[in-house]
């Protein structure tokens, strides 16, 4: 009996379709782009800067604020060990033969600050060497020997020429304080004072009244002493003119 081949199976597999030339060309073309961007991206990832936080302008202000106090405290430190080394042994002749600690770091305003504190500090101590020394008790003697004249000054120009003469308080008040004394202000300068004190008015003539009036009632306390009964009697002649 003859096999029927149309009822063999078919054994062989279906043969793919070839790709026409373009399309190879395409798929080949993408695979190539698509390792190109893949390289690329990891080109990118490698090559890409570590980002550095920016800081803050707070941050840096504080650090400049914080900076700027430790300096001022290291000088303000050294300024007082300068001052208490001076006062327990104070140089005749100061000079500067170091610099503070951290002063190199100062700016030029900050420095200038630093010098005239210490010119302060040395001059202080400078005066208080001399008027241990007496100087200073000189000088106010100077100065304390032409009040005196002054006030007789101002009294001669009220008497001689008014018209340049302009009133005082400070010389006014010398003047009464010191009318009974007669090596102070002499006899004849005493009578242009009492020219002087007919225009006295207010609390200056009744300070002088009661003044006078107390030299007076001391006078007859002590009736040998000269000094004091020639005040008495300037004292008389006031409470008359003021009276």
């Amino acid at each position: 009996m003859a096999k029927d081949k149309s009822l063999k199976p078919d054994t062989k597999p279906p043969k793919r379709k070839k790709l026409s030339s373009h399309a190879s060309e395409v798929h080949e073309e993408e695979m190539m782009n698509t390792k190109v961007q893949k390289k690329r991206k990891k080109m990118e990832v490698e090559e890409a800067p570590v980002q550095i936080p920016d800081v803050t302008i707070t941050e840096v202000d504080n650090k400049q604020k914080k900076e700027k106090k430790r300096k001022k405290k290291q000088v303000a430190e050294q300024t007082q060990k300068t001052k208490q080394t001076e006062i327990s042994d104070p140089p005749r002749c100061p000079e500067r033969t170091h610099e503070p600690e951290g002063e190199e770091d100062l700016s030029p305003e900050e420095r200038r600050v630093l010098e005239r504190k210490m010119k302060k500090i040395l001059k202080k101590e400078e005066k208080k060497r001399l008027k241990a020394e007496g100087v200073t008790s000189e000088k106010t003697e100077a100065s304390g020997s032409t009040a005196p004249q002054q006030a007789l000054d101002y009294l001669t120009c009220w008497a001689e020429n008014r018209t340049e003469w302009k009133f005082q308080k400070t010389r006014q008040t010398w003047l009464l304080q010191h009318m009974f004394d007669s090596e102070k202000i002499p006899d004849e300068k005493f009578s242009v004072l009492l020219q002087y004190l007919e225009g006295l008015r207010g609390g200056a003539k009744d300070t002088t009244v009661q003044k006078a009036l107390a030299l007076v009632e001391e006078s007859g306390k002590a009736p040998e002493d000269t000094a004091v009964q020639q005040r008495a009697h300037r004292a008389k002649e006031v409470i008359q003119l003021l009276s």
